[in-house]
C-alpha cells in the first residue's frame, strides 16, 4: 500500500515547478535596467527616476 505524501512535501514540489512569476520579475528587472541607463544618459531624467524608485521602495517597505 503506497504511503500518502505529506502536504508540505506536495507544496514544496509544486513550488519547484511553478514558473508563472518568473516572467514578471524578468520584465521588471529589464525595465529597471532601461530606467537606470536612461538616467545615466540624461541627468535631468535621473532625478525623476530616483524619485520614482524612492516611492516604490517606501511603498514596498510598507507592504511588508
Amino acid at each position: 500500500m503506497p504511503a500518502i505524501e505529506p502536504l508540505w512535501k506536495r507544496t514544496v514540489s509544486r513550488l519547484g515547478r511553478d514558473c508563472s512569476g518568473q516572467d514578471l520579475i524578468e520584465y521588471a528587472l529589464m525595465a529597471a535596467l532601461v530606467a537606470v541607463a536612461c538616467g545615466a544618459i540624461m541627468p535631468p531624467v535621473g532625478n525623476s527616476i530616483s524619485t520614482i524608485f524612492s516611492k516604490v521602495t517606501s511603498v514596498a517597505s510598507l507592504a511588508s
